[in-house]
């Protein structure tokens, strides 16, 4: 799949350098994943278990052949990464339920993730700003994403980044934010 999109913030938050991420960048992003999810364990959450045991339900690998995958590079490292998806995953489906469909107009976010020497920067709400702010796709107006419902900081975290609750599914609770370019 070819994405038509454009980069209008290249650098964020003190010299980050958005690209999209390249079949090259497969295992450092992996690495990435990993280590988000042995550090989310470390602090008593479920989230993003299945990746430590191998099981990867966004399929990284081939998001990243496919242009979804975004990372954001200090001099050579990846630093953090976000899924950009243009198509709704099954998953989305799931949540989303008529909402969702390939034309409607959204992009769904998925595995924000940011290296632990990076935390408490402002990396990650840089990047969930970029997502809707530093990148154009065509034919998107709207970023959307999911969180556990009980997931109170991270609840906090999206509100707070100016997405709108849309309501509860399954125990996810789900976020759009219009895109501002």
């Amino acid at each position: 799949m070819i994405h038509t999109f454009t980069i209008h913030s290249q650098y964020i938050n003190d010299g980050f350098q958005a690209v999209q991420a390249q079949p090259e960048d497969t295992e450092e992003v992996l690495s990435l994943l990993a280590e988000t999810a042995s550090w989310l364990k470390s602090k008593g959450s479920s989230q993003w278990n299945a990746l430590l045991q191998g099981e990867d339900s966004h399929d990284t690998p081939s998001a990243i052949r496919r242009g979804d995958v975004f990372v954001f590079k200090k001099v050579a490292q990846i630093a953090g990464m976000v899924i950009l998806m243009q198509k709704p995953s099954p998953w989305d489906l799931k949540l989303w339920g008529d909402q969702a469909h390939a034309e409607d107009g959204a992009l769904y976010l998925h595995r924000l993730a940011i290296r632990r020497k990076y935390a408490r920067t402002g990396l990650g709400k840089s990047i969930l700003e970029w997502s809707s702010r530093g990148i154009q796709f065509a034919n998107k107006s709207l970023v959307r994403l999911d969180c556990g419902a009980d997931n109170v900081t991270l609840n906090t975290f999206y509100a707070g980044n100016g997405f709108g609750y849309a309501g509860k599914h399954d125990g996810f609770s789900i976020y759009e934010k219009p895109v501002e370019l």
